[in-house]
C-alpha cells in the first residue's frame, strides 16, 4: 500500500516506522530537513521536505497515487488543507487527518466530503478525555473500552478477597447472575495470559477482562471485589487541552477543582468553565494541596504536560491522602 505521511514528529515518525516494517510504501513530508534525514537513516522509506498542505508538494509526494495519507503535523489547518487538496486535486481514496482543537470537532458535518473531506478523524485529546472519564464512571476499574456506541463495554479489573466469584469457577457466574449476559475474554495470572473456560477458578490478584452491557457493568464487578463507592470530589492537575475537556465533560457530575499554574491560562478555564473551581498554581505544591483538602478528595487526575510533574505531584497527592490518582 502507498502511504503518504504529513509531519515527521514524533507520531508522524512511529508511525512511518510501523508501516514500513510491515512492507508498505511508505512517504514522508516535513518542513524539517534534519528530521527527514534521522528518519531515513533508520527506515527504508522516500521523505519530501516542503509544506505538506502546497499542491505541488504532495503531488511530489505521489498523492495522484496514494492508496492513503494521513495528515499528522502540528496545525489541524494544514492537516485539513492537506486532505482537502489531495480529494479535490489528486482524488487519494483515505484520508485520515489529526485534529487536536475542540471548535473543529463540535461539529461533526464539517468533515464530510461536502465540506472538508476527512474520512478518520484523530484527536488525541478527545481518546484521552474519554478513557478517563471512563475510569471515572467505573471505581476500581483498571481499564474501560466503549462498543457498539456505548451500549457495551468491556472493563478488566483485578480480583480480590470478598468478592463473590473469586476462589469459584467461571461458570458459576451464571448462578450468581442470571439474568446477566456476560462473557470473560480474558484473564492475566502473574503476568500471563490465561483463556478462560468455564472449568477456570477466578483467584486472588488475577486481572480479569469481562464484557456486558453497560447498565451490567457495577452487577459483575461486584462478583470480583467489593464496590467503591461513586467518586465525587476531583481535582486535575493542569488546565490544558485535556484538563479542560475533562472538567467540561464531569463538572456537572462531580465537585471538580482545577490547578494550573499560567495564570492567563487560569482566567480562560475560570471563563470557560461553569461549575469547576480554578486555582492558579502548582499541583506539586503541598501547602496548596492542603488547603484545598487533599485528603477529603477522592480521585486526583495529574494531566499536565510534563511526565515528571505528573509523576511529582501524583505521589504527593498519594501521600498526602487522595484516595486514588490517575495520570
Amino acid at each position: 500500500m502507498k502511504i503518504i505521511i504529513l509531519g515527521a514528529g514524533q507520531v508522524g515518525g512511529t508511525l512511518a516506522e510501523n508501516l514500513a516494517n510491515e512492507e508498505n510504501d511508505i512517504t514522508v513530508v516535513d518542513t524539517n530537513a534534519s528530521r527527514l534525514r534521522e528518519l531515513q537513516d533508520k527506515i527504508d522509506i522516500r521523505t519530501i521536505q516542503g509544506k505538506a498542505s502546497f499542491p505541488g508538494v504532495l503531488k511530489q509526494a505521489g498523492a495522484d497515487e496514494a492508496d492513503m495519507l494521513v495528515a499528522v503535523t502540528n496545525s489541524d489547518e494544514v492537516n485539513m488543507v492537506a486532505c482537502q487538496i489531495a480529494y479535490t486535486l489528486f482524488h487519494t481514496p483515505s484520508k485520515i487527518a489529526r485534529i487536536r482543537q475542540a471548535a473543529y470537532l463540535k461539529n461533526e458535518s464539517l468533515f464530510a466530503n461536502a465540506a472538508m473531506p476527512v474520512d478518520v478523524l484523530i484527536s488525541p485529546e478527545q481518546v484521552v478525555t474519554n478513557y478517563v472519564k471512563r475510569l471515572l464512571e467505573r471505581p476500581g476499574a483498571l481499564q474501560v473500552l466503549d462498543f457498539a456506541d456505548g451500549r457495551v463495554q468491556l472493563v478488566a479489573m483485578k480480583a480480590y478477597y470478598g468478592g463473590p466469584l473469586v476462589g469459584h469457577e467461571l461458570r458459576y457466574i451464571r448462578e450468581h447472575m442470571p439474568d446477566v449476559d456476560t462473557r470473560v475474554a480474558a484473564i492475566f495470572r502473574r503476568g500471563n495470559a490465561i483463556m478462560p473456560k468455564g472449568t477456570t477458578v477466578i483467584e486472588v490478584d488475577d486481572e480479569v477482562f469481562f464484557i456486558a452491557a453497560r447498565e451490567d457493568i457495577r452487577a459483575v464487578m461486584s462478583e470480583l471485589q467489593r464496590l467503591d463507592d461513586d467518586y465525587k470530589r476531583i481535582i486535575i492537575a493542569g488546565g490544558g487541552n485535556i484538563g479542560l475537556r475533562l472538567a467540561q465533560a464531569v463538572e456537572d457530575q462531580y465537585k471538580v477543582k482545577i490547578i494550573e499554574h499560567d495564570m492567563e491560562r487560569c482566567q480562560f478555564l475560570s471563563e470557560t468553565l461553569t461549575k469547576a473551581m480554578v486555582f492558579c498554581g502548582n499541583a506539586s505544591d503541598k501547602e496548596l494541596l492542603i488547603s484545598e483538602n487533599i485528603e477529603e478528595t477522592d480521585i486526583f487526575c495529574a494531566l499536565t504536560n510534563d511526565d515528571e510533574a505528573n509523576v511529582m505531584s501524583s505521589m504527593l497527592a498519594k501521600r498526602l491522602g487522595a484516595r486514588k490518582v490517575r495520570r
